[in-house]
């Protein structure tokens, strides 16, 4: 572990109750009794950032938070970070996660503290200049409702700072419009590295092709990094202007896949932060992200298991 890099991770970082198993939604008025559930920090940079806390990577996770009896638990949980972040007058934001029997999930969340973020609150928590391979992920996009207006002014101050910049945009809760792909215009060039999934990359783009889409994004990006698809059991390809590198998954297991993306993230950018190659940096996060998924409580590899798993691909 020679990195000296640190990966920060911006977003949304809340309060998960995952519960399951159900398939058929109940009749106002009734109760069911679910066989399982969990209550775990959670969202995008939240997941993003326990990954990169079990594997030993330098980071930090940049976010704020709200004041309710729930802020000090979730607080705890990244010790490193929370006397960082901003505290606002307001409720924890808070996502139950339903499962289903196919492995799909529904979400009902509130807004709470994540939607106060703020590009201000962002750039206090950053150094003024980036080390030398300095990584900043914004995660959780079109939840940090605040925040994503600032997209263009933020992401041109990360790079003014020096920072190398990744987004995982997530799914917009309005839907893939004409609007959003207009705004996202404004800002992709700003943006070295694009982390999707299939589906994302397809609304995005508005073409049924996954490859041209993955292209003409490539295209729009600051030319430092690409695009890369994650795309489940299939595991996950990187699309840059010289190439294109596809990586399989091996099968497992799957208990639970909310935050599978997540833990990629944090396997991919980790492995950019100890400058490793593509190639690996995708086996590192397919690692991760298979190991997440598979574990009940979730549990995420090590630095000594994450070698030995990309090791053994």
């Amino acid at each position: 572990m020679d990195s000296t890099s640190t990966l920060y991770v911006v977003g949304n970082i809340n309060v998960d109750l995952i519960m399951g198993t159900l398939d058929s939604w109940p009749q106002r008025g009734t109760e069911v009794m679910l066989n399982h559930s969990e209550l775990r920090p959670g969202g995008s940079a939240g997941n993003c950032a326990l990954a990169l806390e079990a594997m030993q990577i330098r980071h930090r996770a940049v976010a704020n938070q709200g004041d309710d009896g729930l802020s000090t638990w979730l607080a705890s949980h990244f010790p490193h970070s929370a006397a960082h972040w901003t505290r606002y007058h307001c409720e924890t934001s808070l996502t139950v996660g339903v499962t289903h029997s196919d492995h799909e999930r529904s979400f009902l969340s509130n807004l709470g503290h994540i939607v106060r973020l703020t590009a201000e609150d962002v750039l206090n928590q950053l150094p003024l200049r980036a080390s030398e391979g300095d990584i900043v992920l914004l995660c959780g996009t079109f939840l940090c409702l605040h925040l994503y207006d600032e997209y263009p002014m933020l992401l041109s101050e990360l790079q003014q700072r020096g920072y190398l910049t990744a987004v995982d945009t997530g799914w917009p809760t309005q839907g893939w419009t004409d609007e959003v792909r207009e705004q996202f215009s404004h800002w992709l060039p700003l943006c070295d590295w694009l982390l999707l999934n299939e589906v994302e990359t397809l609304g995005l783009v508005n073409l049924p092709d996954l490859e041209t889409c993955a292209q003409q994004l490539v295209k729009q990006l600051s030319g430092r990094g690409g695009c890369v698809v994650k795309s489940g059991s299939q595991g996950a390809g990187c699309w840059q202007l010289q190439q294109h590198i596809s990586q399989p998954a091996r099968p497992v297991t799957v208990v639970d896949t909310i935050g599978a993306g997540d833990s990629f993230n944090a396997g991919f950018l980790a492995a950019l932060l100890h400058q490793q190659d593509i190639t690996t940096a995708l086996q590192w996060g397919i690692a991760v992200a298979s190991l997440a998924i598979s574990t009940l409580p979730r549990r995420y590899p090590d630095w000594h298991q994450l070698q030995l798993s990309a090791q053994e691909r």
